[in-house]
């Protein structure tokens, strides 16, 4: 079993991880123009399940597999279905039909809604303080894309958003709470829940959308997101998860809405006037002011 991480190192890694999912958005659009979206995101997940398979065939990791209780598992399967399966699932078949921005708006709502839910679900109540960032936060998305919203989106690619983002709320409240107590290893919990999650969402994949002949680019894609982003950043993911918070942890992936923007700046020629360059700020701010408070207070139990 792994030590949790310090603070100030768990805050750090988290937002290492938000830098490297942020370019994912740029990858899975590329993508998406020559790969089905399931079949897409089936093949990146299992990559990356059968990358860290290796790494739980050591003794240690067998002895604690074998010391795993029936709730464990039926908690580390469930995870996998919501995070895996139900949650990338509906945010690549969300990119397919959906502009990024549109897609990321609707994403970045999962801190509020699991501020909410962690009070009665986790017993983790934020202060007051840190309630005045989560609306910081939430005012900064509504700057940055208002009025733009959603006018030119289909409603389908709308429902698979909305879908994405119910899972994402439960998946940060059930990652939390399997990490939190610190008796499963972080690589025990991304290994299973992925294998679980991948498979279904592959074999779904293949059933309804096939798999087509995939070029060489495109199998470069899907390599770098199985192995670097998904691979290594869930593990580490996980591995923050035994100390950040289920709130602290969405909120500092929703800083994930401004690295997207810089990166499309940067790299597909975006540009952004005054209003989302507030928006922004806002929403950054917002997060900023849950972590550098949380020094100063503790979560009730």
């Amino acid at each position: 079993m792994s030590h949790p991480p310090s603070r100030l190192k768990a805050i750090l890694l988290a937002l290492l991880i938000t830098f490297i999912w942020s370019t994912s958005w740029i990858f899975i659009k590329i993508g998406l123009k020559n790969i089905p979206a399931l079949t897409f995101a089936g093949l990146r997940y299992f990559i990356a399940f059968l990358c860290l398979l290796p790494f739980t065939l050591s003794r240690k990791y067998q002895t604690e597999i074998k010391q795993l209780k029936t709730a464990d598992w039926v908690n580390l399967v469930l995870l996998g279905v919501v995070i895996y399966t139900l949650a990338q699932g509906g945010q690549y078949l969300a990119l397919a039909q959906l502009p990024t921005v549109s897609v990321n708006l609707i994403v970045n709502l999962t801190s509020i809604f699991v501020a909410f839910a962690g009070i009665f679900v986790l017993k983790e109540r934020p202060t007051a303080i840190q309630w005045i960032g989560v609306g910081l936060n939430l005012l900064g998305i509504l700057v940055y894309f208002y009025p733009g919203g959603f006018q030119n989106a289909e409603w389908l690619g709308l429902i698979f958003a909305l879908i994405c983002l119910a899972a994402n709320i439960g998946g940060s409240l059930m990652g939390r709470s399997v990490n939190r107590g610190n008796h499963i290893s972080p690589l025990l919990v991304t290994v299973i829940s992925m294998g679980v999650g991948s498979v279904l969402l592959l074999s779904v994949g293949i059933i309804f959308q096939g798999l087509p002949v995939i070029s060489l680019t495109s199998w470069g894609i899907i390599l770098l997101l199985a192995v670097v982003n998904t691979a290594f950043s869930f593990t580490v993911w996980n591995y923050t998860f035994q100390t950040l918070t289920a709130m602290e942890s969405s909120l500092i992936n929703s800083t994930m809405l401004v690295q997207v923007a810089i990166l499309s700046c940067l790299f597909l020629g975006t540009k952004l006037d005054l209003k989302e360059m507030i928006g922004l700020v806002l929403a950054i701010f917002g997060v900023l002011i849950v972590q550098v408070n949380f020094s100063n207070s503790k979560m009730q139990a």
